[in-house]
């Protein structure tokens, strides 16, 4: 019992750094690609396409992980989730192919706008969509007899449409972020200006989410709001008070780095208050990562290849991102690449 349980926990927590690792590493590249139709220049365009084609691709892959992990050790969860999520997700993966093959043919076309709409479109829809299905998820879902009991639009509630709004502006400032790490000039100081907006519109976001989960499930009230448990989760709020703060004064000191590293710690917060609110369910309300498990036999299996999987892909982005650190041009980056002569 106890070997079952220590794996069932080690599935969740490599699920759950799956998740993140991807909404971290592709959120920021999707804001650049919403911030991207905020851009009327050419030249602008171009970098800001350069500050992620070289690293996009790789971000899919703890997609993959999440989805792939969550089919070998939770099946009942994945059987849940996928009919009831069927829609968000379908117009989710349309999108990011849609992005993706903006980033392979815009600079070979002589006419961009087609791509640059693809590119500015298909991210803020998948960013919608992710957050429509974040939304719907921590509202919950109806089983019976292990299936999904609701309807195709379930997951369409006024919830969920704020956290597909909301996840929108989170990822604009982790892009509008990572452009004053590599931008320069005008473009920098463009992104300073916007990320002190988007910095305000996703404090009040946050702060509204927060207000609104607990009123979801009498559960989830009572696990942040009952005695003691309001005094063990309280470092919570403080460590999320102490992120804003500090991110309010790196702006207005201008730091570079910053920034990005406190927006980054901003959506980790929120991510584990979110994960204490429905804790330990996988499957909101009732359904536990304990009964919706797969055998000890499978998860031990897919755990071997994992351990060898996981700390590759850790090696192969962190020398990605080593290779193209440093500030970007518009003769830089994949469009160089792409047409080195």
């Amino acid at each position: 019992m106890i070997v079952e349980h220590s794996l069932t926990l080690i599935w969740f927590a490599i699920i759950a750094f799956g998740v993140f690792m991807y909404v971290f590493m592709d959120g920021f590249v999707l804001g650049i690609g919403i911030l991207f139709g905020l851009k009327s220049s050419e030249t602008d365009r171009d970098i800001l396409m350069n500050s992620v084609a070289p690293i996009w691709d790789g971000n899919e892959t703890w997609l993959v992980l999440g989805g792939a992990g969550l089919f070998a050790a939770f099946p009942l969860a994945y059987a849940v989730v996928l009919p009831a999520l069927y829609l968000p997700l379908l117009v989710m993966l349309i999108a990011l192919v849609f992005r993706g093959v903006a980033f392979e043919f815009r600079f070979k076309a002589k006419r961009r706008w087609g791509w640059d709409l693809a590119f500015t479109l298909g991210s803020l829809l998948a960013t919608f969509a992710q957050g429509v299905a974040l939304g719907a998820f921590v509202q919950g879902f109806p089983v019976v007899d292990r299936q999904f009991a609701g309807g195709a639009l379930d997951w369409l509630t006024p919830f969920s449409l704020m956290t597909g709004l909301a996840l929108i502006f989170g990822y604009m400032l982790l892009g509008s972020t990572w452009l004053i790490i590599k931008t320069r000039n005008s473009l920098q100081r463009w992104a300073y200006q916007l990320t002190k907006l988007l910095f305000m519109v996703v404090v009040l976001f946050m702060a509204l989410v927060s207000l609104w989960v607990p009123f979801l499930d009498n559960n989830i009230a009572q696990r942040w709001f009952s005695w003691p448990n309001i005094a063990y989760l309280s470092p919570m709020p403080l460590l999320v008070a102490a992120c804003t703060v500090g991110f309010y004064r790196t702006l207005r000191e201008r730091h570079e780095i910053l920034p990005f590293v406190l927006a980054i710690a901003l959506f980790l917060l929120n991510y584990v208050g979110l994960a204490i609110s429905i804790w330990p369910n996988i499957i909101p309300p009732d359904i536990s990562i304990w009964e919706a498990a797969a055998p000890p036999e499978t998860q031990s299996f897919m755990l071997v290849g994992v351990v060898i999987l996981i700390p590759i892909i850790l090696g192969y982005t962190a020398y990605s991102y080593w290779i193209f650190r440093g500030k970007i041009s518009q003769d830089m980056g994949y469009h160089w690449a792409q047409n080195p002569l």
